[in-house]
């Protein structure tokens, strides 16, 4: 079977602007090609079981020359994969994506182009600059900071500076000096505003404004780190009045999200609306048991009346236990069973197949819905809980001491560690907390950073189990105030809080 390449856009760094016909190409890709401006966030859409090369280059340093990444993009199509070509911001502003398609093109590979969010507007917008403004400039014009190979430019200065519209320079950290002075001997005035965008769209950025006459001196004390573009224009004094994504609650954090791939995005979403950079580092995922004999049983006593409660500990549990009970009876089997939920977001898995809880504890964890539950329970009462393998034991400990009720706890799911291949690179990305909803998730976020020095974590934790799991490895913990997301991404922003009073 042919293969077929996708030159994908991953954008400038915010997960969130990778466009949604991106994020399902990636989610289908057998071979992941990506360079090193794409973000943590991106990186972590990519499935499980695809091939991963790195073909990074920053600043002259390449892993793979440009020959060597066109011609494994070829190889890898000609072996009939549907290959992703991940590429920062947009793959045809000055990302060489032309390049890559010659080589397709000539030996008759299929493609296709998804183009990205270009830093050239994006961060300038992160940052409140506005590119256009009708008061301001009539047009604006992207211009690549790289040398030729005998080190001369191929801009034509002059033409720039009649254009008197908004001017950005991508790739041109390096060569700011010659730029501001290449302006400025072709007439332009030196108090034209100009500003330098570190970072931008991730937590990490940063502005740096001047004008063009003194931007060269003001970033030399700044020590500006790459990547970084250069805009040039009166649109740049906007920035004060402009300037939102600061503003955020968590402007500013990167936070380092640990549950299962299939449980990620709601937290992830949360966080990010906030305003924090979000990396997701999935450190479980969740499997059905090999041997469905047990769960296939307690399905059919269901069908029959054999239980008055059914139970769930988590979301996972809820939809492995729900898939299962549709492929071999309906939801008619639950008549006059009364359903029981550790907390909100087991309660919102249920909500998915038309079922509400009848019962919640007031503290959401498995030792409170032991005890809780019992008391609600009529005597004789029989109940049915579908959870992992290896789950709480306070929970069953509790429900055996009420008045002779009959407890199945039936292992529907295993928990495995999900290592990620970069999962060493991701902690040590300046990530300021790290969040756990599970004593799983700390145990299986330690066991993808083995060499890891876990003392250096800012652990926020929904509950105190996890958090005495987390506390173990020697982290720094938060714990919610209640165990649900809403509460877990409002203590983020108080440690967050915290962290800068500390500094401070």
């Amino acid at each position: 079977m042919a293969g077929k390449v996708w030159l994908v856009g991953a954008g400038p760094g915010d997960a969130g602007l990778m466009t949604l016909k991106g994020r399902e190409v990636l989610r289908q890709a057998e071979v992941v090609v990506y360079d090193a401006l794409v973000s943590g966030g991106v990186l972590a859409m990519i499935p499980e079981g695809a091939k991963r090369i790195y073909a990074g280059k920053r600043s002259g340093n390449h892993f793979l020359r440009q020959e060597e990444t066109n011609k494994v993009l070829l190889e890898e199509a000609l072996a009939g994969r549907r290959v992703v070509r991940l590429k920062g911001g947009d793959p045809f502003v000055f990302g060489r994506g032309g390049e890559e398609l010659e080589l397709l093109v000539e030996h008759g590979v299929p493609f296709e182009i998804v183009p990205g969010v270009t830093s050239a507007f994006a961060v300038p917008a992160y940052s409140g600059i506005p590119v256009t403004h009708r008061d301001y400039c009539a047009s604006v014009h992207i211009i690549t900071g790289h040398r030729r190979a005998d080190h001369s430019y191929d801009i034509d200065f002059d033409a720039l500076v009649r254009t008197r519209g908004t001017l950005v320079f991508l790739m041109g950290i390096a060569a700011l000096p010659d730029l501001m002075n290449g302006l400025l001997a072709a007439g332009m005035d030196p108090d034209m505003p100009a500003a330098v965008l570190e970072r931008g769209t991730t937590s990490r950025q940063r502005r740096v404004s001047a004008t063009v006459g003194t931007l060269e001196r003001v970033c030399a004390q700044r020590v500006i780190q790459t990547p970084a573009i250069i805009v040039v224009g009166r649109v740049c004094a906007l920035a004060d009045s402009f300037g939102w994504a600061e503003k955020r609650p968590l402007a500013g954090v990167r936070v380092l999200v640990t549950r299962p791939r299939e449980l990620v995005s709601t937290l992830s979403d949360m966080l990010r609306e906030r305003g924090a950079e979000v990396v997701e580092l999935p450190a479980i995922r969740t499997v059905p048991v090999r041997d469905m004999t047990n769960v296939d049983a307690a399905i059919q006593r269901l069908s029959r009346g054999g239980y008055d409660w059914l139970a769930f500990t988590s979301p996972s549990g809820v939809g492995i236990f729900f898939d299962r009970l549709i492929a071999l009876r309906d939801l008619r089997a639950l008549h006059g069973v009364k359903l029981a939920a550790i907390g909100q977001g087991t309660q919102k898995a249920l909500l998915k197949y038309g079922l509400r809880a009848d019962f919640l504890p007031s503290v959401y964890d498995g030792e409170t819905l032991g005890r809780e539950l019992r008391d609600v329970c009529a005597p004789g009462s029989r109940i049915l809980i579908p959870r992992a393998a290896i789950g709480n034991p306070e929970l069953i400990a509790e429900l055996e001491q009420g008045e002779q009720l009959s407890v199945d706890d039936v292992a529907t799911y295993d928990t495995e560690y999900a290592v990620a291949p970069d999962a060493e690179g991701l902690l040590l990305a300046d990530v300021d907390f790290a969040v756990f909803t599970s004593a799983s998730t700390v145990r299986g976020f330690a066991a993808a950073v083995p060499d890891a020095d876990l003392s250096k974590v800012n652990a926020v934790c929904i509950g105190r189990q996890t958090a005495a799991e987390a506390q173990k490895r020697g982290m720094r913990t938060w714990i919610a105030e209640k165990a649900t997301l809403e509460a877990l991404v409002k203590q983020v922003e108080e440690a967050a809080k915290e962290i800068c009073i500390n500094e401070e």
